[in-house]
C-alpha cells in the first residue's frame, strides 16, 4: 500500500502551506514559454526546509514541445534528483497539446536534464482516450479523483495518484513505501560522482571502466524510448524486460546478416565451381580446335 504523501501547487496556493504528514511537494515552475510563477522558488523552498522530496512541474499548450522544454528547465530548479513532471490537459481555451507534443516534450526533458526523473501528470480521460503511446517517461502521475488513494483505474503501472482536493490542495500518493524510497528512486537518474583512487594509487584516467549487468541494462532501458505495452511487465517488477526485448531484437538481426552472409559464400562457392567448369570446357574445346587445325595442315602438305 502506498505511504508516500504529497501535494501539489501553484500561484494560488500559499509559499507557506502546511507540510506536516506530507513526503513531497510539486510546484508548478513554468506554462507555455512565457510565464513562471512568481512564487516557485519560496514554496519549493518551504518544502526542501521540510526535508521533502521536491519536483517542479510545466503546464504543456499546443505548439512548439521543444521550445517549451527548454524554457522549462531553464526555469525550474538545478538540482540532481528534483522530480520533472509535463502536466498534459486542457487549456482555459479548450485547447491541448497533442500526444506527440507530449511525447517530444517529455523526450526533450529528459535529454536536457538526464539528472532528473521526468513524469507525465494527466487525469484518467486523456490517459484513456487521447493516448496512443502509452509513453509517460519515467512514471505515470494519474489524476483520478473517483478512486481511493493508491488505486487509480488504470491497467499501465502508476507513480503518483491524485486522488482528491482537500483544504484547497492537490492531494497525491506516491506508489512507494517510504520517503527514503522515493528519494532513491528520484536520485536514481543523478550521475554517481566520480570516485577517487585511493591513496597511492593512479587514477584510471581514459582507461576501459568495468560495467555490471545492471548498469548495461539501465543502458539499454535509457536508449530504447518504444514504450511498453500495458500488458509488459513494467520495469518496477521486472527491470530487465526491455533490455532483454531490445537485445534479443538485435540478436535476431545479427544472426539474420550471419545467415544472409552464408547464403551469399555459398553462392560465391557455387559461381566458382561453375566457372571452372566452363572454363575447362574451354580448355577441351580449343584443344580439339589446335587438333583439327593440324591435321588440315598435314593434309595440304601430302
Amino acid at each position: 500500500m502506498s505511504t508516500v504523501k504529497g501535494v501539489d501547487v501553484a500561484s494560488y496556493q500559499s509559499t507557506t502551506y502546511s507540510t506536516a504528514g506530507l513526503d513531497f511537494v510539486i510546484v508548478k515552475a513554468t506554462q507555455s514559454t512565457n510565464y513562471v510563477n512568481p512564487k516557485m522558488a519560496a514554496q519549493a523552498k518551504h518544502a526542501r526546509d521540510a526535508g521533502l522530496a521536491v519536483g517542479y512541474y510545466h503546464f504543456l499548450v499546443r505548439g512548439r514541445p521543444k521550445e517549451q522544454a527548454a524554457y522549462f528547465v531553464s526555469k525550474a530548479g538545478e538540482r540532481a534528483g528534483d522530480i520533472l513532471a509535463c502536466d498534459w490537459e486542457n487549456n482555459i481555451d479548450g485547447t491541448y497539446a497533442t500526444n506527440g507534443e507530449k511525447d517530444t516534450f517529455i523526450k526533450e526533458v529528459k535529454r536536457l536534464r538526464p539528472q532528473c526523473r521526468v513524469v507525465l501528470y494527466c487525469n484518467r480521460s486523456f490517459w484513456t482516450t487521447r493516448d496512443a503511446t502509452s509513453y509517460a517517461g519515467d512514471g505515470l502521475w494519474i489524476a483520478d479523483p473517483n478512486r481511493s488513494a493508491g488505486s487509480p483505474n488504470v491497467k499501465h503501472p502508476w507513480t503518483f495518484h491524485q486522488y482528491s482536493i482537500s483544504g484547497g490542495m492537490d492531494r497525491n500518493v506516491g506508489n512507494f513505501p517510504t520517503r527514503a524510497a522515493l528519494k532513491k528512486w528520484a536520485d536514481g537518474a543523478a550521475p554517481a560522482p566520480p570516485s577517487k583512487p585511493a591513496p597511492g594509487k593512479p587514477s584510471t584516467g581514459d582507461k576501459p571502466v568495468s560495467l555490471t549487468a545492471q548498469q548495461v541494462h539501465d543502458a539499454v532501458w535509457k536508449l530504447d524510448q518504444i514504450a511498453a505495452p500495458d500488458t509488459a511487465p513494467d520495469r518496477s517488477t521486472n527491470p530487465t524486460w526491455q533490455p532483454q526485448s531490445w537485445l534479443k531484437d538485435t540478436g535476431n538481426g545479427v544472426r539474420a546478416l550471419r545467415a544472409e552472409l552464408h547464403d551469399v559464400a555459398a553462392q560465391a562457392q557455387a559461381n566458382g565451381k561453375a566457372l571452372s567448369a566452363v572454363r575447362a570446357q574451354l580448355d577441351a574445346i580449343a584443344a580439339a580446335l589446335a587438333q583439327l587445325d593440324a591435321g588440315r595442315g598435314s593434309e595440304g602438305q601430302s
